[in-house]
């Protein structure tokens, strides 16, 4: 019997194993897959805390946390049924407090259980390398964990496992991830960088529930998790992205004011000044809310997409001191009743001035369900705190993405978040001369770990100038020092709250004969995508090459949508420039170009921009031709050639003299030449 019993609990146990192994997605969102290996080690975090570890093993541990903040914010929202998070920065931090466990682990799989919206594809939808950064600074590794499929666009959790190499570091020998090397540098207190383990490379809008971290085979394999529940069907997004209501003309595009439960409301004639008097609506409770008819902008079973309010409410000077505060308040992230929640500091602050107003709002990834609109479909539900606002008109906008063919428009372009932008209020030049020590609103940012810079004197015999450049190999250890970063000090191009500005810069640079070949761009910078900030990277088009002029040189740029929020460097910045060599910059200027008001289209740096069009003067003067063309034109050369039939080109001899906005030579008349000005 005894013999027996044995082979039959070998049976039992061959066959349990064979289920387990031969296990495949798609697995059930509420519990953990079933190839997960209770005896291995895993480390882990749930945001909603409705998961344990299987079968009570002591090998798993909740050591994991998702971090927020600088450029890896995350958000707290609800989806499909379930409290998660949500990436509203460009990066995915997950600190581990256990992280020395990975030290011996040639391999780390990781389980995650997402959402499957866009977030999990590249911008034309289709499938892309998952990157993920290892290491801590100055020693950094960016392995490749795999993809996702286009079939995880399921609106749906989904459960999907990432294998990355835990890869050597070359100055000890250690693994990226389980150790802290003796020249570490910035946030390493859990083994990563920035406070974090392992980060998520490029991921905004991702939305997480699960994250682990596991030995080799911990979850079972990819191949056998990577599979999706079907999504469900829907119409196609309508080819319309706007909606409105004006109360005071007494018009809607298929939208309508909300007056039922707690969103009550009340119409009032001859609201507002003396000159200005509209009829218009206001909430008698805390909240106004709109719903959309005939589902014209879709329906709820539709993506979510970001929205664009635009609002014309009135300033009542009884609100002045009162801290009276108006804006959206809630919206729905899907179609099962997930609801999330629109900065309560992002809502207009009332002054009292007597004034109607017009702002507008962007919310991303709202759901068509709504918030409280019945059998309508609808945006974000407005909140009234403190009293009761007026408004006589607001319309609503889709951001539409992809191959839609609204993709890229804004219908409501002209109606900005921050309507000080269109008045004289806010700066819109600082400069930075470390020649002849002018900080005028900018400065040379902190120095250190990959920013570090040196400031010294450049520049060609005779025109000896203050500088700064990378240090390079001057600096610490290990870093590849090639970044030039810039404060913006005292806000004096606004604030970091206004939307992203049309930034103009300028650089006066050393062209170094021992550099030829050394280039330089601004390159990443924050910005604002669909409400969302995120960074942003200037093509390589931007690139400047030094040819060895042994001259100070100018190179231009314009950026259309800068955020002041700075990468690296704070409390406010505009791009960080990478540099490939020890390129001296003796002279930085930044202008704002406006969009509308007073100074719309005003553009402080257009002596900079280069020609690209230049015309010639002629005029003659005696026994002389003076030819004249911009004086801003300062790399085009004038030259001449007796003959047209053969042309031989050679630079005009005589320096050209700055006379007003022009550049002028005069040349004796002597025989046939011709002339022309050339780069």
């Amino acid at each position: 019997m005894k013999t027996n019993l044995q082979l039959l609990v070998f049976g039992i146990s061959t066959f349990v194993t064979a289920q387990i192994v031969a296990a495949t997605g798609p697995f059930d969102p509420a519990d953990w897959p079933a190839t997960v290996d209770p005896n291995k080690v895993v480390h882990y975090v749930v945001t909603d805390g409705s998961l344990w570890p299987p079968g009570g093993s002591g090998s798993w541990s909740d050591s994991l946390r998702i971090l927020t903040g600088g450029d890896q914010v995350t958000e707290d929202t609800t989806m499909a049924g379930y409290q998660c998070k949500k990436v509203t920065g460009s990066y995915l931090n997950i600190a581990d407090s256990m992280f020395e466990e990975w030290a011996d682990d040639e391999t780390i799989d990781i389980l995650v259980q997402v959402y499957g919206n866009e977030a999990l594809f590249n911008a034309q939808g289709q499938p892309r390398n998952f990157v993920f950064l290892t290491g801590v600074l100055p020693e950094l590794n960016w392995p490749v964990g795999g993809q996702i499929p286009v079939e995880a666009k399921n609106k749906k959790w989904n459960w999907v496992l990432f294998r990355i190499v835990n890869g050597i570091r070359p100055s000890d020998g250690s693994r990226y991830v389980g150790s802290i090397p003796a020249n570490a540098q910035g946030g390493y207190q859990a083994g990563g960088v920035n406070g974090g383990t392992i980060r998520f490379e490029g991921v905004p809008g991702l939305i997480v529930r699960v994250v682990a971290f596991g030995e080799q085979g911990a979850f079972g394999e990819p191949e056998d998790i990577n599979k999706f529940f079907p999504p469900e069907t829907c119409d196609p997004e309508p080819e319309t992205n706007l909606v409105g209501t004006d109360i005071a003309a007494g018009t809607s595009n298929h939208l309508v004011v909300l007056n039922d439960g707690d969103q009550t409301v009340e119409y009032q004639d001859n609201v507002g000044p003396a000159n200005d008097k509209r009829r218009a609506v206001r909430p008698l409770g805390l909240y106004l809310n709109f719903g959309i008819t005939d589902n014209y902008l879709g329906k709820p079973c539709n993506d979510p997409r970001a929205m664009k309010v635009c609002v014309d409410f009135y300033d009542d000077p009884e609100f002045a001191g009162w801290n009276v505060k108006f804006g959206p308040e809630a919206y729905a992230t899907d179609d099962v009743g997930g609801m999330g929640f629109y900065p309560a500091d992002k809502r207009h602050v009332m002054a009292g001035t007597g004034q109607w107003i017009r702002r507008s709002w962007t919310i991303p990834a709202v759901n068509l369900k709504g918030v409280n609109v019945g059998a309508l479909t609808g945006g974000p539900r407005f909140v009234s705190e403190g009293g009761q606002v007026f408004v006589s008109r607001i319309e609503m906008a889709v951001m539409r993405v992809g191959t839609h063919p609204l993709a890229g428009q804004d219908p409501l372009a002209s109606c900005y978040e921050d309507p000080n932008i269109c008045t004289d209020l806010y700066g819109n030049y600082a400069e930075l001369d470390l020649g002849k020590d002018v900080r005028n609103g900018l400065d040379v940012g902190s120095s250190g770990g990959d920013q570090e810079m040196i400031v010294a004197e450049a520049g060609p015999v005779g025109d000896r100038r203050m500088a700064v450049r990378p240090a390079r190999d001057d600096g610490s250890p290990g870093f590849a020092h090639q970044y030039l970063n810039f404060a913006i000090r005292d806000e004096a191009l606004g604030p970091s709250s206004q939307p992203p500005a049309h930034l103009a810069i300028c650089v006066t640079y050393y062209d170094d004969p021992a550099l030829v070949g050394a280039r330089f761009k601004p390159e990443v910078y924050q910005t604002e995508r669909g409400g969302v900030t995120t960074l942003a990277f200037t093509p390589d088009s931007f690139f400047v090459t030094l040819e060895g002029t042994d001259q100070w040189r100018t190179a231009y740029w314009e950026i259309p949508d800068m955020k002041f929020l700075g990468v690296n460097q704070g409390p406010q910045a505009a791009a960080r420039f990478v540099v490939s060599d020890k390129v001296f910059f003796t002279r930085v200027r930044y202008a704002v170009i406006r969009p509308c008001g007073p100074n719309a289209g005003v553009n402080l740096l257009q002596e900079c921009k280069p020609v690209t069009e230049v015309q010639l003067g002629v005029r003659i003067s005696g026994n002389k031709v003076a030819i004249s063309w911009p004086a801003n034109a300062t790399d085009w050369v004038l030259q001449e050639t007796p003959s047209l039939g053969d042309p031989v080109w050679s630079a005009v001899s005589i320096a050209p003299a700055v006379v007003g906005d022009r550049l002028v030579v005069e040349v004796p008349i002597e025989g046939a030449r011709f002339y022309r000005l050339t780069k």
